[in-house]
């Protein structure tokens, strides 16, 4: 593997598998995207790659996740923002869904911990 390729496979446990709840702004944008997406595979035509992904290139074809770690990188360096990880963001979500009144054990299964 030259550290480009991308493995993936089903969960292991069931307990792998999750499901995420979104807020209505979330859902919103996410069917704007959903119909933006849809417009492009109309006009790519057969030349479109179903993925059956949310995110792609204009053409359907999957977005490699070290390419999104880099675009995240260059956006946050753009507008001034200190380095943060991902996995530091989820928890910078759960500091401020506590911060909001949200119930601890509600905040402890959105980050999968025991």
């Amino acid at each position: 593997m030259d550290g480009r390729e991308v493995y993936e496979e089903d969960p292991k446990t069931d307990a792998g598998a999750r499901t995420v709840s979104l807020d209505s702004h979330t859902v919103q944008a996410l069917k704007w995207h959903r119909f933006q997406q849809d417009k492009d595979r109309k006009e790519w035509g057969s030349a479109w790659l179903e993925t059956g992904r949310a995110f792609t290139r204009e053409n359907g074809e999957m977005l490699h996740p070290a390419n999104v770690t880099r675009w995240f990188i260059e956006l946050y360096e753009e507008i001034g923002l200190p380095p943060i990880r991902l996995h530091d963001l989820r928890h910078g979500v759960a500091t401020l869904a506590h911060a909001a009144g949200a119930d601890l054990k509600d905040i402890q299964e959105m980050l999968d911990h025991s």
